[in-house]
């Protein structure tokens, strides 16, 4: 089978298109022709060198899919060959074929076409799983940074319809009029002092939840952000690894700092947040409350071209790897 491999840690050159053994299903997985796949900021970061998959499991990049059954291991009810699915994976996605864990398997929501579908459960399962981890309360202050992104967009729109006031960050004046199409409350230009404005916006309090991707370079701006009581998500390392953490900031604040990485989560908390989505948010693209995501299509061939537009900066939404 044909999948995307990297040479050796660097630029989007170092990525290509090899043969490789063809999979097998084992006990409890689904064997998956892929349809497309959606290629997300970790997967760049795995191609640096920077966040390698976690012990056994595939070196090829891809954290979700979309296809149709091909066959099914030991153990596995409910599904037949030809059902259409969408996975997420610890990797192994950017290939003809993935075998993954059952559990971390669900049908696409109603109405939406596969190539769509493959962009749709990694972001999903990251917030849900987050705002989950935290305790978020229907009806709380949120901030996401990077409002026009997968993630950013579809937090903004899960949070407006859980009833939330949603803050976010953007780097144009054109994006942040996508943030507040999208159901933002406040779009602030992150070029600015954006933590000033987070606190002017909630008159002193600050919010209740912020999700962050950037790390070290915001963190000390994210804590002072935090209401009373916040909590603080990291979900990323775009701004760097290491930062200064004022701890009486936090004491005053009684607030939480936590950071998440879903891909080296176990099966069994993985299988739990596909069924949240499933559940949860699945009806809500169904019935239009969100918004299904702007996507750029690539062919497998273009996968450089893919990671170049993700890394670009003007990227907003998507990018689909069509298999």
């Amino acid at each position: 089978m044909r999948a995307v491999v990297v040479t050796e840690p660097g630029g989007p050159e170092q990525l290509t298109i090899a043969e490789v053994p063809n999979l097998v299903a084992g006990a409890g997985e689904l064997l998956v022709r892929v349809v497309a796949a959606g290629v997300n900021r970790a997967d760049l970061l795995q191609r640096q060198g920077f966040y390698p998959p976690p012990k056994g499991i595939s070196d090829v990049m891809g954290l979700e899919v979309s296809g149709r059954v091909e066959g099914f291991g030991d153990g596995v009810e409910g599904w037949a060959v030809g059902d259409e699915v969408v996975a997420l994976l610890a990797g192994g996605g950017c290939a003809e074929l993935a075998a993954v864990p059952a559990a971390q398997c669900c049908r696409p929501p109603v109405g939406v076409d596969l190539v769509t579908a493959a962009g749709l459960l990694e972001v999903a399962a990251t917030v849900v799983s987050n705002l989950d981890r935290v305790g978020y309360v229907d009806g709380e202050s949120f901030l996401v940074h990077g409002g026009t992104g997968g993630i950013g967009a579809f937090a903004i729109q899960y949070v407006a319809a859980r009833g939330g006031t949603v803050l976010t960050t953007a780097g144009t004046a054109e994006k942040l009029d996508q943030c507040r199409a999208l159901g933002a409350d406040v779009a602030i230009d992150y070029h600015e002092d954006w933590a000033a404005a987070v606190k002017e916006a909630t008159g002193g309090r600050g919010v209740d939840v912020l999700l962050d991707n950037m790390g070290a370079k915001y963190l000390e701006a994210n804590v002072a952000s935090l209401a009373r009581n916040g909590r603080l998500i990291v979900i990323g390392m775009q701004g760097g690894r290491k930062g200064t953490l004022d701890l009486s900031a936090l004491l005053a604040k009684n607030a939480l700092v936590t950071a998440t990485s879903l891909r080296f989560s176990p099966l069994e908390r993985k299988a739990e947040v596909v069924a949240m989505v499933a559940r949860d948010v699945w009806p809500m693209y169904e019935s239009g409350r969100i918004q299904l995501p702007t996507e750029k299509r690539f062919a497998l061939d273009d996968v450089r071209a893919a990671h170049e537009w993700l890394e670009s900066g003007s990227a907003s939404g998507k990018a689909v790897l069509v298999v």
